[in-house]
């Protein structure tokens, strides 16, 4: 019995000590700090981070640069819908024109201009041919710029050639004036020309359209000269050199086709007698003829 006693004793103090050493080593393992990750992941996630970073935040100088683009583009459409655009435009016009006493002359005009509303152009060639005579060239290349609602100043070279003359047939001299519409719509040229021989004139031409029906037009005009010197072989009168009142009836068959009627009522007031030339008295007639005016 004694020994009985003895192994249960002993059974259970051994029991005992495998219990407590189990819990030891539970408790041991659950204190034990958990292991951190190692560096290599960690730089990998914060590089992952800096890429989205860059990829979703634009660099500055990009975003000038397209901002620039955008504005310049912007800019272009804006000029484009608003007066930019480079156009070109073409009249042609021919006229025949007689006298009370039956004296023809063709008078014959051809103006084309290119550029924007701002900037452009323009090439005016002006002809005469009076019956048994050569034509009479005037023809300017000027330069327009827009300096105001309606209004252009101009300024260029003007080119005479008359062979009519024995000399002086070719001139070349300076033109400077404006162009634009004046109140009531009267569109109106005004232009000073400086020459050799001391030649200074002015010409005032001004003209309104007066719709009867939108094909059915009136056009009243008026067309003045006026000479301040000439010193040349072929000198005008200074003063009010000639003057020209006149009603043209066109029809505008459509916009690059108008046939039209004119009269008018015309003053000259002569030449100085020269070397070159006799004098010759101021004179007031009638004109009255027709033509056609195109338009391209």
């Amino acid at each position: 019995m004694h020994i009985i006693n003895l192994f249960a004793m002993s059974t259970l103090s051994a029991s005992l000590l495998l219990l407590s050493g189990q819990s030891i080593a539970q408790e041991q393992h659950h204190s034990m700090p958990m292991p951190q990750q190692s560096g290599p992941s960690t730089e990998v996630h914060e590089d992952h981070s800096q890429h989205h970073q860059m990829a979703t935040e634009p660099q500055p100088a990009v975003q000038q640069q397209h901002s620039a683009s955008n504005n310049l583009t912007a800019h272009k459409q804006h000029m484009k819908e608003h007066g930019g655009q480079v156009y070109q435009q073409t009249i042609f016009e021919s006229k025949w024109l007689r006298n009370e006493n039956g004296e023809g002359v063709l008078k014959s005009e051809l103006g084309t201009r290119i550029g924007t509303d701002e900037n452009k152009v323009l090439i005016k060639i002006h002809a005469d041919q009076a019956e048994s005579q050569q034509a009479e060239y005037d023809a300017k290349l000027l330069y327009s710029r827009n300096v105001a609602d309606f209004w252009d100043v101009q300024a260029g070279l003007r080119y005479l050639n008359n062979q009519n003359r024995e000399v002086d047939q070719e001139q070349v001299g300076a033109v400077i004036g404006i162009h634009g519409l004046a109140p009531y719509f009267f569109e109106t040229d005004a232009y000073l020309f400086v020459g050799q021989d001391r030649q200074v004139s002015f010409r005032l031409a001004t003209e309104r359209d007066v719709l009867l029906t939108q094909k059915l037009i009136l056009k009243p005009y008026l067309d003045l000269n006026i000479i301040f010197s000439d010193d040349s072989n072929y000198a005008q009168k200074t003063g009010l050199s000639t003057a020209q009142l006149g009603l043209e009836t066109r029809y505008e068959i459509n916009k690059k086709l108008m046939p039209f009627v004119d009269v008018a009522y015309g003053y000259n007031k002569g030449s100085e007698e020269t070397a070159w030339q006799q004098h010759s008295s101021s004179k007031n007639e009638w004109l009255y003829g027709a033509g056609i005016r195109f338009k391209f």
